[in-house]
């Protein structure tokens, strides 16, 4: 029996406490080595760094949802310390594998079948993996070749309890020296992954997703699978099988520049057309959740984390992108900019222009300019693009100062947002920027 539940998540609730409770001492301990060490930027740069390792270190034992939380965290710039963030960042690579017996606890469970009652053919080793579930191939007469996502038991029960631990081990960062937002502020993230993480475990959700955006956002070149009802429930989800390669194995396989840039601006076409026309996202566009076709086609893969954009919120990100591009001596620049800030909750009603100007811009000055990037030329080389920037800790303290909360809307747009970016990098596609008609952000 030990044997059979070696994968799966643990959810003894005493256990999983006693895990983040460890991770809480040693942060505890960290912090108080590094006060006694001479400070300097490279000690400050470890000192981030080795406590991202103990909250990996926590989250990676208790696995579940507890690795989305790290891999959602992670892609938040500015919420936490980028030595932190880039630790949490590893939760992308690590996916444990579920064996057969529990692949068949959950059909059971779902079907009162095994699969391979329900499919004429069904490969009991999962071809990929994700944080929540893993994916095979099967034969489904009438359909030929499906995906069918399986979701790892117990996922869901640990949930609630799992952003009650992160809280915790948050609380326990907020003890140390590092800069980090106000509780109100990690609340309104926390909160909004607890609400995407509720939403990702209900595959049910996921297939009317899948639905909608197959129906409301096909664009030339892009691949979105639709889902097959009858052989969907809430813990197991059969689609459509979309054929191509993840993007690292696509790239080795050396296609010519006109491919890559051709795949890119499907790429930002489509998330354009999503954000701007459509007013809804994918909201977690890391390299996992796309395959690459040999003509440059992209298939968008696990829609289970999406996000409605509201038309004000839209208005008002358009109004902020728009001044940014203007020159800096433009004298209406940073009124408009903090104007809109402002009417999206970001910032504090009473933060005049001037402390605006002389406090919080230098400290958002960098991640402005590399959020807007692209829109600065007409065809933007993302070969060129840097990652994002590490804000100074003396920055990452004023924008704590300065943030009044986060609109339930920005976690899963800034998610968006450095996913697109880093997957185009990662192509080095040359994209038209502004060719789409729905963003009129041109300086």
């Amino acid at each position: 029996m030990a044997q059979t539940d070696a994968n799966a998540p643990r959810t003894g609730k005493l256990a999983r406490s006693a895990i983040t409770g460890l991770a809480a001492a040693r942060i505890g301990m960290a912090e108080l080595g590094h006060r006694t060490r001479k400070r300097s930027a490279q000690a400050q740069a470890e000192h981030e760094a080795a406590l991202g390792r103990i909250l990996f270190g926590a989250l990676g034992q208790l696995r579940g949802s507890a690795l989305k939380v790290s891999q959602l965290l992670s892609m938040h710039p500015g919420l936490l310390p980028d030595g932190v963030r880039s630790e949490l960042a590893r939760a992308h690579h690590q996916a444990p594998p579920l064996n057969r017996a529990l692949v068949g606890r959950v059909f059971r469970q779902a079907f009162g079948q095994e699969p391979e009652a329900l499919f004429e053919q069904f490969e009991p080793t999962a071809f990929a993996a994700a944080s929540l579930g893993q994916v095979h191939r099967a034969q489904l007469a009438g359909h030929g070749m499906v995906a069918v996502k399986v979701q790892y038991p117990g996922i869901a029960a640990t949930i609630a309890s799992d952003m009650q631990l992160m809280r915790a081990a948050l609380r326990a960062l907020a003890h140390t020296d590092m800069p980090l937002p106000t509780d109100a502020v990690l609340d309104s993230v926390m909160t909004e992954i607890e609400a995407t993480l509720l939403r990702e475990v209900d595959y049910l959700q996921e297939a009317e997703q899948l639905q909608w955006f197959a129906q409301h956002a096909a664009q030339p070149g892009v691949v979105m699978a639709q889902p097959i009802l009858s052989h969907t429930r809430a813990q197991v989800l059969t689609q459509q099988f979309v054929p191509g390669l993840p993007l690292q194995a696509w790239l080795a396989t050396q296609p010519p520049q006109a491919l890559r840039d051709q795949a890119g601006q499907h790429l930002w076409d489509w998330f354009m057309h999503c954000i701007f026309v459509l007013g809804r996202v994918h909201a977690d566009p890391h390299p996992g959740n796309f395959l690459f076709a040999p003509d440059g086609t992209v298939g968008v893969l696990d829609f289970g984390c999406t996000r409605a954009l509201p038309s004000a919120f839209r208005a008002q990100v358009v109004q902020a992108w728009s001044a940014l591009l203007r020159a800096p001596t433009d004298p209406t620049r940073n009124a408009q900019v903090l104007q809109a800030y402002q009417a999206l909750g970001l910032l504090h009603k009473d933060l005049t222009v001037q402390a605006y100007t002389t406090e919080l811009a230098p400290a958002l000055a960098e991640m402005q300019a590399w959020q807007i990037e692209p829109f600065t030329q007409p065809v933007f080389d993302f070969g060129t693009k840097t990652p994002p920037p590490i804000t100074p800790s003396q920055h990452q303290r004023v924008l704590g100062q300065h943030l009044a909360q986060i609109p339930g809307e920005m976690p899963a747009f800034e998610r968006m947002w450095m996913g697109l970016m880093h997957l185009l990098t990662q192509l080095g596609a040359r994209v038209h920027t502004r060719a789409h008609k729905a963003l009129a952000v041109h300086p």
